[in-house]
C-alpha cells in the first residue's frame, strides 16, 4: 500500500495516509519519516518529590549513578561523611515521578572519594571506580549485584597504585568489556584500562596513556561504531577540550589520534552517546566564554572524531555540567548548578552536527546543590537527580524530572483527522484549507497552536506550529 495520497476529487483538501498507531476524532497529527502518521504526543515537564536517599551528610566529593536495565532500578554511589567518609550506593525504584530507595550498603569501609559508575550488561553487575584515600588514594574498583531493593559486592581491586582523580567507566557492548579512565596525578596522564568482570570480582589489561596531561576525564561507547570515546582537557594545548577515539580487543585498548573540540580553557566535561542520531555528545563549561554551558555533537570514523559547532545550552556561567540521552523523547538533558549553585536543566536535540531546539532552563533544587548526578531510567523513561542538599544539613537528597518531549517539529505537522482510525487504517487527514469539525471548546476568531502534547492551545509552544483559527466552538480552519 502507499503510505499517503492525496484525494484531488474532493474540495475539502485531505490525504490519506497509513495510522501508525491509533488515531482519535479530531486529533493533530504529524507524518513520520517513512509516510505514515501519527498523533502528536508528547510528555509535559514534570518534577516529582524531593526524597532522601541518604539522612546523614554527604561529601562535597563527586557521586555516580547508573540504571541496571535488568532489574530496572538506579544506583547512586557516594561518600558517606556520617559514616566515616566511607563509599556507599543504595538502590533506588522509579515510579512515574516518584522514587523510593532500599538500605545504603558500604562497597568501601574507608574515606572515598571522586566516584564513577557503569553497568556490565554482559555479566548484569554494576561496576563502581573510585578513589580509595585510605589506601594512599589508590584508583579501585569493585563490582554489585543488585537484588531487589539491595546491593552486594564483591572483592575491591586496584587498577593504579598512585593517586587517582577524575575516575570514570563505561562499558563496551561489542567487546563486553568495561573501559575505565582516570586521570593519575602523579605524572598527570590520563590513562585507560580495560576491566573484565568474572563473577563477583574484576581484573584489568594494561594501562594506556590517552594523554600526557589530560583532566576531566570522561568516557562514553560508541554502539553505532563500537568505538570508545574518552574526552578530557589537555593541559599542554591552553587546557583545550580534547577527545580520542579507543578500539577494545580482549583486554587491551588502542586509540585514534587526538581531537580538538573546544579552543578554549575547557572544565566540567561530561559524555552521553545520542542512539538516533549515532553520535557523541560533550558538553563543558566554556572558561573563555564566561564559563558558559556548552555542547558539542562528535562523530566517530573508525579511530577518527569529528566535532560540529558548539552550542549554548546555558548563556550563563556554569558548573558541574550533565548531559543524559532520553531515548524515549529522543532528546538531550543538560543538567548544572549555576553560580548561586542552583540546580537547572533544559533540554536540546541533535540536528545534523550541531544541537538546537533548546527548551527554556527549570529548576530542579532551588537551594545550594552540591555533587549533583543525573541517570536517565529506561523504564519510567524518567531522569534522577541525585545531590547534596547543602541547605538541608548536607543530606542526600534526589528528584525525579519528567522531561518534555514531544514528536511534533517545526515541519511535520500534517493536518487533523475528522474521525477515529484504528492503526494501520488508511486514515483520512484533513489538511490545509479544510475545515475540521469535531472540536469543541473553541473561540471564534480565536487563533490556536499545536501543543507538544497533541492538544490546541491559544499559545505557541515550542516548537511553535500554527494549527488554524477557529470559526466556531467546534471548527477550525486547518493551518488558516
Amino acid at each position: 500500500m502507499k503510505t499517503i495520497g492525496r484525494d484531488f476529487g474532493d474540495t475539502a483538501r485531505k490525504v490519506y495516509a497509513v495510522a501508525s498507531g491509533a488515531l482519535g476524532n479530531g486529533k493533530a497529527v504529524v507524518v513520520n519519516s517513512n509516510g505514515t502518521v501519527s498523533v502528536v504526543s508528547g510528555a509535559p515537564q514534570a518534577l516529582g518529590s524531593e526524597v532522601e536517599f541518604e539522612s546523614g551528610a554527604v561529601r562535597a566529593e563527586i557521586t555516580a549513578s547508573v540504571f541496571d536495565p535488568d532489574s530496572n532500578k538506579v544506583i547512586i554511589a557516594y561518600c558517606d561523611t556520617d559514616n566515616s567518609n566511607y563509599g556507599t550506593a543504595v538502590v533506588g525504584t522509579v515510579s512515574g515521578t516518584s522514587i523510593s530507595f532500599g538500605t545504603p550498603a558500604v562497597f568501601e569501609s574507608g574515606h572515598t572519594s571522586n566516584i564513577g559508575a557503569t553497568y556490565d550488561t554482559a555479566n548484569d553487575k554494576v561496576i563502581i571506580v573510585y578513589k580509595d584515600e585510605d589506601n594512599s588514594n589508590y584508583g579501585t574498583a569493585v563490582v554489585g549485584t543488585v537484588s531487589g531493593t539491595d546491593i552486594s559486592f564483591g572483592t575491591a581491586a586496584v587498577y593504579l597504585d598512585n593517586r587517582s582523580n577524575f575516575n570514570h567507566a563505561c562499558f563496551d557492548t561489542n567487546a563486553g568489556k568495561a573501559v575505565i579512565t582516570f586521570r593519575n596525578d602523579y605524572n598527570s596522564d590520563a590513562i585507560a584500562r580495560v576491566g573484565t568482570v568474572s563473577g563477583t570480582n574484576i581484573t584489568f589489561g594494561t594501562a594506556v596513556q590517552v594523554d600526557d596531561n589530560g583532566n576531566y576525564v570522561r568516557t562514553v561507547f560508541d554502539s553505532n561504531s563500537n568505538k570508545v570515546v574518552v574526552a578530557y582537557r589537555d593541559g599542554a594545548s591552553a587546557n583545550y577540550g580534547a577527545a580520542r577515539v579507543g578500539t577494545v580487543s580482549g583486554t587491551d585498548i588502542t586509540f585514534g589520534d587526538q581531537e580538538f573540540f573546544s579552543s578554549s580553557a575547557t572544565a566540567d566535561i561530561d559524555v552521553a552517546f545520542d542512539t538516533a542520531s549515532n553520535k557523541v555528545i560533550i558538553a563543558y563549561k566554556d572558561g573563555g566564554d564566561s564559563d558558559k554551558g556548552k555542547a558539542v555533537v562528535g562523530t566517530v570514523s573508525n579511530t577518527d572524531i569529528s566535532f560540529g559547532s558548539a552550542a549554548t545550552f546555558n548563556s550563563s556561567a556554569v558548573t558541574t555540567v550533565q548531559v543524559i540521552y532520553h531515548s524515549a523523547g529522543d532528546i538531550l538533558g543538560f543538567f548544572w548548578t549555576d553560580s548561586g549553585e542552583i540546580g537547572e536543566f533544559n533540554t536540546g536535540k541533535v540536528s545534523g552536527t550541531s544541537i538546537d531546539s533548546f527548551s527554556t532552563k527549570a529548576v530542579y533544587h532551588n537551594a545550594r546543590t552540591s555533587v549533583p548526578t543525573v541517570v536517565y531510567d529506561a523504564s519510567s523513561t524518567n531522569v534522577v537527580t541525585a545531590f547534596r542538599d547543602v541547605g538541608d544539613s548536607n543530606k542526600g537528597n534526589s528528584v525525579v524530572v519528567q522531561l518534555s518531549f514531544t514528536n511534533l517539529t517545526s515541519e511535520n505537522f500534517i493536518g487533523i483527522t475528522p474521525s477515529a482510525y484504528p492503526t494501520g487504517a488508511a486514515a483520512e487527514i484533513q489538511t490545509k484549507g479544510a475545515i475540521n469539525e469535531e472540536q469543541s471548546g473553541l473561540t471564534a476568531g480565536q487563533s490556536y497552536f499545536v501543543q507538544t502534547d497533541g492538544t490546541l492551545g491559544t499559545t505557541a509552544a515550542s516548537p511553535s506550529v500554527f494549527a488554524g483559527t477557529a470559526v466556531s466552538a467546534t471548527k477550525i480552519i486547518v493551518k488558516g
